[in-house]
């Protein structure tokens, strides 16, 4: 079985381009995701499911990506967290890879470096994490 079946990808942007293209994105490379438009619908999600990998954005209004990530943190939920953004800032990379982010990429990004993280996220066995 590989890393891919079945497993959920939750996508966590408050731009509707960007999640659609994106679900679009990882729908052509047979992965399964779902959207969510803000962080507080996201993390309200998690009593039905826990995702395999999340793809967070980081800055969006209500809950920023860095405060989702510090709510998963505090509930104990531990989800491979991949955080996109617009703007690149060497102090919010540092604090995103200390609150559990497994990589931090700037928009636009290159689609197979998204799958490059996803498959890292999927087979934490592979990358020495287990």
């Amino acid at each position: 079985m590989s890393p891919r079946t079945r497993r959920l990808i939750a996508i966590v942007d408050d731009e509707g381009s960007v999640r659609t293209s994106l679900h679009r994105f990882l729908t052509a490379a047979h992965l399964h995701s779902t959207t969510y438009a803000s962080g507080r619908e996201f993390l309200d999600s998690l009593t039905d499911r826990q995702p395999d990998c999340l793809i967070l954005d980081l800055q969006m209004p209500g809950l920023s990506g860095l405060e989702v990530q510090r709510q998963l943190a505090a509930g104990g939920v531990q989800v491979p967290t991949i955080v996109i953004t617009a703007d690149d800032d060497p102090d919010t990379r540092e604090r995103c890879r200390l609150a559990g982010s497994i990589a931090y990429l700037c928009k636009p990004f290159d689609g197979h470096t998204l799958l490059m993280m996803i498959d890292r996220a999927l087979d934490p066995v592979s990358d020495g994490r287990r």
